[in-house]
């Protein structure tokens, strides 16, 4: 049983485990926020301009029992909604993300590869070192 909680233990402390739980964590509070803007401020804009609400949409069975067509047909839209903010979100975070790579400039090559023995080498080296050959 000792050995099980230090393999546990092990396992809990590894580093991708810890940014898997942080990685989680942050993607809940994200779907809070996306979701407050999808139901807060996209969905009323739209439901001033269309006024779609399916939720009555209903189809009885026997007795008193319902298959509620309309909310799947509103958490569907509300999926397309929220699906399409967030792509918007990521689409505009990796254009910026873009902006900064392209401002940084790219480093100057250290290395050479011989023309002889094809063997990579310093790039102010004038003999190689495997082949011994005379480089430029």
């Amino acid at each position: 049983m000792k050995s099980f909680m230090e393999e546990f233990k092990k396992f809990i402390m590894r580093g991708n485990v810890m940014d898997m739980a942080v990685g989680i964590i942050i993607g809940g509070a994200f779907t809070a926020i996306v979701t407050s803007l999808v139901e807060d401020i996209i969905s009323p804009i739209i439901g001033c301009i269309g006024g779609a609400d399916f939720s009555a949409i209903t189809i009885p069975l026997v007795g008193e029992s319902q298959l509620m067509i309309g909310n799947f047909i509103n958490a569907v839209i509300n999926f397309l909604i929220i699906a399409f903010v967030l792509f918007s979100i990521i689409k505009a975070m990796n254009k910026a993300s873009e902006l900064v790579k392209k401002e940084e400039e790219p480093a100057a090559p250290t290395t050479k590869i011989c023309p002889y023995c094809k063997s990579e080498i310093n790039i102010e080296a004038t003999k190689c070192p495997c082949c011994t050959s005379d480089v430029e």
